[in-house]
């Protein structure tokens, strides 16, 4: 996974949110819970780090803002 830049917290409201859970579809299901209340980049592709437990996902988050048309952002 790449490095979190600078760019992705550098102003008020912009967070980064790496869910790490026991299987895809339970960190899918997180952060599209996110993406119903803020507007997101939607999930990165699920990862796991060897020699650690669980999957990973990344979503990028502007917490300042509504979701969208009131959903979910789609996977991609």
């Amino acid at each position: 996974m790449t490095s979190i830049d600078a760019v992705h917290v550098s102003e008020p409201g912009l967070v980064v949110v790496e869910v790490v859970a026991g299987n895809e579809t339970t960190a899918l299901a997180a952060v599209a819970e996110l993406g119903e209340r803020w507007a997101t980049s939607g999930p990165s592709v699920p990862w796991r780090v060897p020699g650690e437990p669980g999957v990973r996902v990344r979503t990028y988050a502007n917490v300042r803002a509504p979701a969208p048309y009131g959903g979910a952002p789609t996977v991609g």
